[in-house]
């Protein structure tokens, strides 16, 4: 709840004609973003190993993707993993704007519904900074996660409304 949603990103969510799914298409997102990094720069750290050991922790049910459709067509989204009630977000790609913010202001309100403690983005940018990304000293965050490893929130399931979850989320961050 601590998420910054910046106006004008607010309302292309509320009239926003994306459809937007969970675990949907987990490799076409993980793809994506794999192309995504190598299109900025010859390598990309999202390898075949990492793309196979995540294919896997999807099927096990640790690894989620939220996915931007339209038409038809996967244009955003992002991956990442859950661990207890820490999900640690890997990566996120966008083919046309604001596609990936509104994929993470998604993920964020399925975290809050589900009762997930922490979102880890592993990294800081300008990209993040606008919706309220803040630190935290290692410690706290190594004892917050260890606690949450006993936890188990339900990520849930694709078929859930992300429509009927989205406007309830951004009335409690208003």
């Amino acid at each position: 709840r601590n998420l910054h949603v910046p106006k004008r990103l607010r309302r292309t969510i509320r009239h926003s004609s994306f459809d937007v799914r969970f675990n949907t298409n987990f490799n076409g997102v993980i793809h994506a973003c794999a192309n995504a990094v190598r299109a900025k720069q010859d390598n990309t750290w999202i390898n075949n190993a990492i793309i196979a050991m995540f294919l896997k922790l999807h099927d096990m049910g640790y690894a989620h993707s939220v996915e931007c459709w339209d038409r038809g067509q996967l244009v955003g989204g992002l991956y990442g993993l859950a661990l207890g009630s820490t999900f640690c977000g890997e990566s996120m790609f966008s083919a046309v704007t604001d596609a990936s913010k509104i994929a993470l202001v998604h993920l964020c309100a399925r975290l809050d519904r589900a009762g997930f403690r922490l979102l880890d983005s592993q990294f800081r940018n300008p990209h993040l900074d606008q919706f309220g990304l803040y630190e935290m000293p290692q410690d706290d965050y190594v004892r917050a996660m260890q606690a949450g490893l006993a936890e188990h929130p339900d990520f849930g399931d694709p078929s859930v409304s992300a429509s009927a979850e989205i406007r309830d989320f951004l009335n409690l961050t208003a």
